[in-house]
């Protein structure tokens, strides 16, 4: 395991002294999560472009946000076990739901997450209780797998959203099929630092998702994050302040929630090679989100420190963790 102090601004180091409240675990504020629906469906004054799930603290405050992005024929329901977590520790998180049924070009999640964001300075509060107050200034965007592929590749575009993204993660990206067989429109350039992101960066991988499934009669599946298009790829390219998380004995889905329906579990289960239960990588991926974001949107990098320099025990054991500074 590699560790390279990762930089933060002047004012987080200050603030290096870890805290108390453990990322891994809930957080300290009670937890709501509603779905909201967008069109006619709607009864908001300026409904959302996409139907949303959003968890938010139910106490007052004033909280950054976080805008997660779902992987490819997923669901934003799927994760929002996860989602809760970070919103626990004082995050208000949105995930909009972005189509029922998609191709294998990415445009249409790029689309929509621009949409999201374009929509939250005029539609959010209406949403929010009076005493939750969104700071739209401090804004994440996270992705998993194809969802990951389209957070890259909008900062990468320079898409044109309203408000401005300061920290990017994603969670086991994938860029398509294989190297040589990239989904539209490809991302990785196969250039060491070649990202031009203007924000610090963190990418999650996991062991199984770079294996394929074995059925019965030893069909074996392509790996759902096969090496080549996949998080050690994504990171390769990214330029410091940048760090990686490799999670070993973990598969690409197993930071979804325990129930996500009998059909769609039992076709993941069928696709993705996965760990012994999912609530320990949903701890972590929720946790080291919340650490990442602390770090560079609050100036608090106490726990992330604590997570690279092995103060803080993590849920999973990890193969390798990088930083870039």
């Amino acid at each position: 395991m590699t560790s390279v102090p990762v930089s933060v601004s002047a004012s987080a180091s200050a603030s290096a002294t870890k805290t108390t409240q453990n990322v891994f675990d809930v957080g300290k504020y009670e937890t709501v999560l509603r779905t909201v629906e967008t069109g006619t469906e709607s009864n908001l004054p300026i409904p959302p472009p996409q139907q949303l799930l959003i968890a938010m603290p139910s106490e007052a405050g004033e909280f950054p946000l976080l805008v997660f992005v779902h992987g490819y024929l997923l669901s934003n329901s799927f994760y929002s076990q996860l989602i809760q977590h970070i919103a626990s520790h004082g995050f208000i998180v949105i995930a909009p739901k972005l189509y029922t049924v998609a191709g294998p070009c990415a445009t249409v999640d790029i689309d929509s997450t621009v949409a999201t964001t374009n929509w939250l300075p005029e539609g959010l509060h209406y949403l929010l209780p009076p005493q939750v107050q969104p700071n739209m200034k401090k804004l994440g965007l996270a992705g998993h797998s194809r969802g990951g592929k389209a957070a890259f590749a909008l900062v990468l575009e320079k898409a044109a959203t309203s408000l401005k993204f300061s920290a990017l993660i994603g969670i086991d990206p994938v860029d398509g099929l294989g190297k040589g067989l990239q989904t539209p429109s490809p991302v990785l350039t196969y250039v060491p630092h070649s990202f031009d992101l203007d924000m610090p960066a963190m990418v999650i991988g996991t062991e199984l998702g770079e294996i394929g499934n074995t059925l019965l009669f030893c069909v074996t599946l392509p790996a759902p994050a096969p090496k080549g298009v996949n998080h050690e790829d994504f990171f390769n390219e990214c330029r410091k302040p940048a760090c990686h998380f490799f999670v070993k004995d973990y598969g690409h889905c197993d930071m979804l929630d325990d129930d996500i329906g009998l059909l769609v579990g039992i076709a993941i289960n069928i696709m993705c090679k996965s760990g012994k239960s999912r609530q320990p990588m949903r701890r972590f991926v929720g946790g080291i989100v919340v650490a990442f974001m602390k770090a560079y949107l609050l100036d608090d990098n106490s726990d992330l420190m604590a997570i690279r320099d092995g103060q803080e025990t993590t849920p999973v054991e990890l193969k390798t963790t990088e930083f870039l500074e």
